[in-house]
């Protein structure tokens, strides 16, 4: 699976996955997830890491906002606006890329 190091345009058939220079990481010291970038540490949101641990590569994002749907029993379409903003927000940043496969 290649990545692709641009920025991405992120819809429902995205498969986003964190760019090669950002790790999410758990970091023991603070008890707080962050995600790793040059020079700089972010904390995301308890429910920003839930979506960013979704965000594998093999699941589209259409598949993220199913699980957190069924998982929190809220409203889709809700759910999806949330999602999405986020991950164009992250996207824009330069800290997601789409998972492409390379297999022929």
């Amino acid at each position: 699976m290649a990545l692709r190091n641009r920025r991405i345009d992120i819809t429902e058939q995205s498969r986003p996955i964190l760019a090669r220079h950002a790790k999410l990481k758990f970091d023991e010291a603070r008890q707080v997830w962050v995600i790793l970038v040059p020079e700089r540490v972010l904390a995301p949101d308890e429910i920003a890491v839930e979506i960013l641990q979704l965000c594998d590569g093999v699941r589209n994002v259409d598949q993220i906002i199913d699980v957190l749907a069924a998982k929190y029993t809220a409203d889709r379409a809700m759910i999806g606006a949330d999602v999405i903003a986020m991950l164009r927000d992250l996207a824009d940043k330069g800290f997601l890329a789409e998972a492409q496969d390379t297999r022929p």
